[in-house]
């Protein structure tokens, strides 16, 4: 054998090295927020291995950066089952189920105490963030022998690079950090970035920390959702409090339906009030509202403000910038992993005609799980806000549910993962592409699990018998294969 051939006893003996069984490895959970922390618990109680990876210092970092919010779903909502009965068997005493947690106290009373437990301290790599993914000596095109490679996750941890194999992956990152330009087309406005000093994105505490930066300046702000309403009822609070503040409001649509909500008819009254909250503020004055006005280009002014101008052809003159407009996944580490996603939302496909914001406006979804969740690639997830993509009005008990039912299939438990095991608060106001909004009592109805096909609610994904299920081969009564068999 000439040279240029022989072995090379390294790379020759590292390539016979023996795989470990896909069932002895253990589960990546990528996410170390209150839906990853739960997936991690869901999976101890069957018996089965997490790993979660979280690039912050600490669990919880999206809900500790909106820390002064107060949520608008009680405790009740807010607590995992499998967590809290891991909690409690170490003494732990749950909040008042009634009252309202803001970020801060989602993490220091719930969360924090649930990273601490031995069980879960003992899964968690902190400050490590994940870089990849992929199938272990396949990657993404290769077909053959594909399903029996276990997942290689990649990590940077203390400027070092590492792996490890995992059976199956859930992705849990979330969307926070990822939010949506001001611009109406989706792509940033013009002059959007050269103005970044000045434009704040997301909620920003305006009655705390950052009050000296609103403080008597002239706030817009862009966006329909929670966050844009909750914004403004500070800022409008604000207002009363420093002369010269001025409080904008920046909308594409003049149908602000869905922006009110549904008031005494939403099961979750903090998030009827806010919107009827609102109201009150435009009608007296207090928050002027510029609707229709879609976010065309940002200029700065001779006097160092700012001009919005809209694609409808106004222009507002504003200090300081607040967009709320919404958030998006960052898909960025999943490049090698075969995803089916909706083109337009970018979440599951089966998931996408619950939560579509075309076809409704509810915030109340159908319970779903691994079922619609689950990738091409055998034993690959998402799940909480990372799931509904650039949807809307996400709730923790719905992410909650998701992971419940991901960790029952990966154990086994087709039964358990099919079953439903959520009861959603209702919004009180829903509304069609193919429908006229109705009064509220019979919109209320709208998103229950008994909505008739053909209502707002687009009707759960059903599939055949014997369709396959993004790469498991899944029978009524059969266990799926395990990741790598």
């Amino acid at each position: 054998m000439s040279a240029c051939c022989s072995a090379k006893p390294g790379p020759q003996n590292r390539a016979s090295e023996g795989r470990p069984a896909p069932n002895s490895l253990p589960v990546a959970i990528i996410g170390g927020g209150p839906v990853g922390l739960a997936a991690a618990a869901h999976l101890l109680e069957h018996g089965l291995q997490p790993v979660v990876f979280e690039a912050g210092l600490s669990v919880g970092t999206a809900p500790l950066d909106w820390g002064h919010v107060h949520a608008f779903s009680p405790w009740r909502y807010n607590v995992d089952r499998a967590c809290r009965a891991l909690l409690e068997r170490h003494g732990w005493k749950a909040p008042d189920a009634e009252a309202f947690p803001t970020g801060r106290a989602l993490v220091e009373d719930y969360l924090a105490p649930l990273a601490a437990l031995p069980e879960i301290a003992a899964t968690l790599r902190l400050n490590t963030r994940v870089t990849g993914v992929a199938r272990s000596r396949a990657g993404k095109v290769r077909d053959v022998g594909l399903e029996q490679q276990p997942f290689e996750v990649r990590f940077q941890a203390d400027g070092q690079e590492g792996r490890m194999l995992a059976r199956a992956v859930i992705v849990a990152t979330g969307t926070w950090g990822h939010p949506n330009p001001a611009g109406a087309s989706g792509l940033p406005a013009i002059g959007e970035r050269q103005e970044v000093d000045r434009i704040r994105y997301g909620m920003p505490d305006v009655l705390g920390a950052e009050r000296g930066r609103y403080a008597g300046r002239r706030i817009l702000v862009v966006g329909s959702g929670h966050s844009a309403v909750g914004t403004l009822i500070d800022l409008a609070v604000l207002a009363g409090q420093a002369p010269g503040t001025t409080v904008l409001w920046a909308v594409r649509s003049a149908d602000l339906t869905r922006a009110y909500g549904g008031g005494a008819a939403d099961q979750l009254p903090k998030r009827g009030d806010l919107g009827q909250r609102l109201r009150r503020l435009v009608e007296i004055g207090a928050v002027k509202l510029l609707a229709p006005f879609s976010v065309d280009e940002v200029r700065r002014g001779a006097d160092g403000s700012l001009q919005v101008m809209s694609l409808e052809g106004w222009t507002a003159d504003a200090d300081e910038m607040v967009v709320a407009t919404g958030l998006r996944p960052d898909l960025g580490i999943l490049g090698e992993v075969r995803l089916d996603l909706d083109p337009a939302l970018e979440c599951p496909r089966l998931l996408a005609p619950l939560i579509d914001p075309n076809l409704h406006s509810c915030g109340t979804v159908r319970p779903h799980g691994a079922f619609e969740l689950q990738q091409p690639d055998n034993g690959f997830f998402l799940a909480g806000m990372t799931s509904y993509g650039r949807a809307p009005t996400f709730l923790l008990a719905t992410g909650y549910e998701q992971v419940r039912s991901i960790a029952a299939f990966l154990a086994g438990d087709l039964d358990a993962a099919r079953r439903v095991e959520l009861d959603l608060p209702q919004t009180g106001v829903c509304s069609s592409s193919r429908e006229v909004p109705g009064d509220l009592e019979a919109e209320a109805a709208c998103c229950t699990p008994a909505t008739p096909q053909g209502a707002c609610c687009a009707p759960k994904p059903e599939l055949a018998e014997d369709a396959p299920r993004c790469g498991w081969v899944v029978q009524r009564d059969a266990v799926p294969a395990e990741p790598g068999e």
